[in-house]
């Protein structure tokens, strides 16, 4: 009997080559897999970087587009009044010992007249660079704003408004000067008729310098309140703080010079100029500024008056 132990070879290389085979499949699948979850994550860093450069570009384009936004209603960064009207009795919420009507027969005696421009020659020119913050812009507007809103009425002058940001540092970092200053701009283009209005409410309204001042939205609110006739395009331009990066080129080019004078500059608010003339008396005395706007209103009329011939004598026949 024989015992034959010799290998079936060809059935043991056939093993060995198909567990080779199924190696390779595997081996195979592998390298696919992670060729395709490579492909995936560029393809989502790809997508990330792209839609992290278009929120890029269009923050960008946004913030461009805002910081060159340019009030159309603005001539040299000021705004022409096109109708004083609309503001309270400026007195009205002043009281002395509770009476507020005590207080504007103090300020305004009945029995001395304000004297007022002439309205036979051109109107007298009142340019006023006003920051919202700036207490004695208020105390100008207080003393002033019902006889400059009679004058504008009467055309015996003409009143522009310069929205300036000289005391933005003083809120706290809100930027209330600069973001009243937007605000006013964007109630003059939007509602010129309602900007000597708003002009008013933000500085018989003032708020304390070295407080963060009024925020957007109240401005916003205070802008509806002023009457304007859309106050949804008033609201978004205010809250998106559209003129904003006008209002600080604005300031910056007022601080190298005014516009139409001799080399004045912008060093301080309120700065009043009367056809061209600085101001420099009491803001609070609406009869000094009334008498130094006659002045200068009279010394205009008559050094442009034509001179009246002088009659020849007829000599004697």
């Amino acid at each position: 009997m024989s015992n034959d132990q010799t290998p079936n070879l060809p059935a043991e290389s056939a093993r060995r080559e198909a567990v080779r085979e199924k190696a390779q499949q595997v081996k195979a699948r592998q390298t696919r897999a992670r060729i395709v979850r490579r492909s995936l994550v560029a393809i989502g860093a790809v997508a990330v970087v792209a839609v992290g450069a278009a929120g890029v570009g269009y923050a960008l384009s946004s913030r461009d587009t805002r910081s060159q936004a340019f009030p159309d209603a603005a001539s040299n960064d000021g705004f022409v009044v096109t109708a004083a009207t609309g503001i309270a009795d400026p007195l009205a919420d002043q009281t002395v010992d509770g009476n507020a009507s005590a207080m504007a027969a103090e300020a305004t005696p009945t029995a001395t007249p304000t004297p007022a421009p002439t309205t036979t020659a051109a109107p007298v020119d009142i340019r006023v660079y006003v920051d919202y913050l700036s207490t004695e812009a208020r105390e100008f507007q207080l003393a002033n704003a019902e006889q400059l809103s009679k004058w504008v009425s009467q055309d015996a002058a003409s009143l522009t408004y310069y929205p300036v940001a000289m005391l933005t540092s003083k809120s706290n970092g809100t930027k209330y000067s600069l973001r009243a200053a937007g605000a006013a701009a964007c109630v003059a283009t939007h509602a010129s008729d309602r900007f000597f209005a708003f002009n008013h409410e933000l500085l018989i309204n003032q708020p304390a310098v070295d407080s963060d001042g009024y925020s957007d939205e109240k401005l916003a609110d205070m802008a509806q309140g002023a009457g304007v006739s859309d106050p949804d395009t008033v609201r978004s331009c205010i809250e998106d703080e559209t003129f904003t990066s006008w209002a600080k080129a604005a300031t910056d080019r007022a601080i190298k010079g005014l516009p139409d004078t001799k080399g004045q500059a912008l060093t301080a608010t309120p700065t009043v100029l009367v056809n061209g003339t600085p101001y420099v008396g009491r803001m609070d005395d609406p009869k000094e500024f009334a008498q130094f706007v006659l002045t200068v209103d009279s010394n205009a009329y008559y050094s442009t008056a034509t001179p009246t011939p002088t009659p020849t004598a007829t000599p004697a026949g």
